[in-house]
């Protein structure tokens, strides 16, 4: 059905890997407001010249005068700021990210849809090939980033509770791994500067990770299908790609573009992943586009591409 028309629309995250190339497909046909701190230097203006509204906002402010003087007739909302707790404080991360949602849903009660992005790190680990559903129990254990899934959590259940106490249709989307030509590229380019540095990549003792990459133009067009699905109660669903991707295979991919030694080093600790079964995502969205094997070359040929083979 396409990107929505003649919108108003509200992004959190505006700035980052995931929001900021939904933020400028849509500011071409809809009023589009970007709410952040904008701690780059001449990141607003670089937003203003894609036709985007700049609207100061720190998530770690949890007083009631927040968003005061922020409009208030947004008809769709895509929440994906997050305070990611890389101080292991579990208890500011959760409160932040929960209290900041809160805020968000009342402030916006009378909005069409709000999308909330949460996250798959949060499901309890099973095995390293398992393909994770929405039906898959939750423990927010993550040994590379331990207060992240904590604040999920905890948001997700603000978010459940708001949605029923408003009546505002919501969807909680568990993103898997986000990736392409936008901002730093996504975690598949953190292996790849972790390539170019010489610097080991541990891996599983035995097997190897698996995930379900997005690539950004899924994901851009698959927002407003997510918008469409929401509900009072919230719905949840996975937010990831059509294919299984090992991550072992995903950074010998890279090698065999660019020529880069990849170091794989077997470790007890690595960047834990899940696998999604896309069944719901597809009947809500339809399929995906773009495969990870060209995700990955277009990436790496837009971010790199002195280092691409031809």
């Amino acid at each position: 059905m396409g990107l929505p028309r003649g919108k108003k629309i509200l992004i959190t995250g505006g700035t980052g890997q995931v929001a900021r190339p939904v933020a400028e497909a849509l500011a071409t046909q809809n009023d589009v407001w970007c709410l952040g701190r904008f701690g780059t230097a001449g990141v607003e203006q670089e937003l203003a010249e894609k036709g985007i509204t700049a609207w100061r906002w720190d998530m770690d402010d949890l007083s009631a005068e927040s968003l005061k003087g922020a409009p208030e007739d947004f008809t769709h909302v895509l929440h994906s700021a997050v305070r990611r707790g890389e101080d292991g404080d579990f208890n500011a991360t959760a409160e932040v990210n929960a209290v900041a949602a809160g805020r968000l849903m009342t402030h916006c009660r009378t909005a069409e849809s709000f999308l909330y992005v949460s996250t798959g790190a949060l499901y309890a680990r099973r095995s390293l090939d398992h393909q994770y559903t929405e039906t898959d129990p939750v423990d927010g254990v993550a040994d590379w980033l331990p207060a992240y899934p904590v604040g999920k959590i905890g948001t997700e259940g603000a978010v459940r509770a708001f949605a029923q106490v408003l009546g505002l249709p919501t969807t909680i989307a568990r993103l898997n791994i986000a990736y392409g030509p936008g901002g730093y590229g996504g975690v598949p380019m953190l292996y790849f500067k972790r390539m170019l540095a010489g610097e080991p990549i541990p891996v599983p003792l035995d097997g190897q990770n698996w995930c379900s990459l997005l690539h950004t133009d899924d994901l851009v067009a698959q927002v407003p299908a997510l918008w469409r699905a929401a509900t009072a109660p919230s719905r949840v669903v996975n937010w990831g790609g059509d294919e299984s991707v090992g991550i072992t295979d995903c950074v010998r991919h890279m090698e065999a573009l660019t020529g880069i030694e990849a170091k794989l080093v077997p470790s007890e600790v690595t960047r834990e992943t899940y696998r999604f079964d896309p069944t719901l995502r597809r009947e809500l969205t339809g399929p995906c586009r773009v495969g990870w094997r060209d995700g990955i070359r277009r990436t790496l040929e837009s971010l790199y591409p002195e280092h691409v083979r031809h």
